[in-house]
């Protein structure tokens, strides 16, 4: 599944990484949420399209999927690591994600927390020959690395230490959560 609104510059890779695999695997079901879509579209006949999903529907939606892909748009890419919150979003909900490939991707989720793909055939091997455990374990790790590392606490905390040795002194807020009162 994939969940953005249409934009331009995504749509050849939306065409690459989901609609061909969908033509290439008629036995398989796929779904595309979001808006602005150009009516033109062919959507293969696996392919289920939601129109809108609000924020309050994410979660479900990430969670129903056997896996989810990740699109970055052009100017996300040439600004260099900056991911779509859909990303984090999907790898919180134990989703396991497909995402295009791009510079600074595995600061985020180093490892084998995420599988990239370029090309249909990328994505028909990834569907088809990961096993469950492989599978599952991929997304334990991804969820992981955003609980551990990309939540607004952890922020804080890499934010206050990398200014504490610059100040020589101690930071005025607690980020200790655990032993916070």
């Amino acid at each position: 599944g994939y969940l953005g609104t249409y934009s331009a510059d995504r749509q050849p890779s939306l065409e690459a990484l989901l609609l061909e695999p969908a033509r290439r695997l008629p036995d398989r079901r796929f779904v595309v949420a979001g808006s602005q879509y150009p009516s033109d579209i062919a959507w293969p006949d696996n392919v289920e399209r939601i129109e809108h999903l609000p924020p309050s529907g994410h979660a479900a939606f990430y969670s129903r999927q056997r896996y989810t892909l990740n699109l970055t748009r052009a100017s996300m890419i040439a600004a260099g690591w900056s991911p779509s919150v859909r990303l984090f979003e999907a790898a919180a909900c134990g989703t396991p994600i497909i995402s295009d490939r791009w510079p600074g991707l595995d600061d985020f989720f180093p490892g084998p927390a995420i599988e990239t793909a370029a090309f249909a055939a990328d994505v028909e091997e990834i569907l088809s020959a990961k096993s469950e455990r492989a599978r599952l374990d991929m997304a334990r790790r991804a969820r992981e690395a955003v609980l551990s590392r990309h939540t607004a606490m952890a922020r804080a905390r890499e934010f206050v230490s990398a200014l504490t040795p610059s100040v020589g002194m101690r930071p005025a807020v607690d980020l200790d959560v655990e032993s916070a009162a």
